[in-house]
């Protein structure tokens, strides 16, 4: 098949085109890279190579070549900011933590208030029992059998639960 000088300067200019295409393709792409790792560097230098392509990159072109530095992203407003965020996430789970052991300590002595309070209130029933001398004591042995309190035993009891009530429990 034969071309006509027409169609050779069309052929010529329709590679031209993808040819341009290509290149500025290439150049959004490299523009495009440069863009989003820009902020992680500093620095953005552009210049143009021997075959005429525009380069940007974050690092100088090597050689005898003239090179354009782009501005670098603003400084942060509060460089330590990162820091700072994780010294008040540190602090806020150490309040955390102080707080739910403080509510269990206050539990545990809640708890322990309630047993010496009821301690309290059997001392003084006890007592209470063992002052009456015209009501007949017993206990059960391990026979089943009735075990009725002397003197002595009731007196020794009683000593014991005035004893506990003057260390454990106020008076009132």
């Amino acid at each position: 098949m034969r071309h006509s000088p027409c169609s050779k300067r069309l052929t010529f200019a329709a590679e031209n085109w993808w040819m341009r295409a290509a290149r500025s393709a290439a150049v959004a792409t490299l523009v495009g890279a440069a863009c989003v790792a820009g902020p992680a560097s500093g620095v953005l230098y552009k210049w143009t190579d021997t075959n005429g392509v525009v380069v940007y990159s974050d690092q100088p072109p090597p050689g005898n070549v003239k090179v354009d530095t782009l501005a670098g992203p603003p400084p942060l407003a509060n460089p330590n900011a990162a820091r700072e965020l994780a010294n008040k996430e540190l602090d806020q789970k150490r309040q955390q933590a102080t707080a739910a052991e403080t509510a269990q300590k206050a539990g545990q002595q809640k708890v322990d208030a309630e047993k010496q309070a009821a301690a309290c209130r059997d001392a003084r029933a006890e007592l209470t029992r063992l002052a009456a001398d015209q009501i007949l004591l017993y206990s059960v042995n391990e026979k089943g059998e009735q075990v009725f309190m002397n003197d002595t035993e009731r007196r020794r009891r009683r000593e014991a639960a005035e004893v506990f009530l003057k260390a454990n429990c106020k008076q009132g």
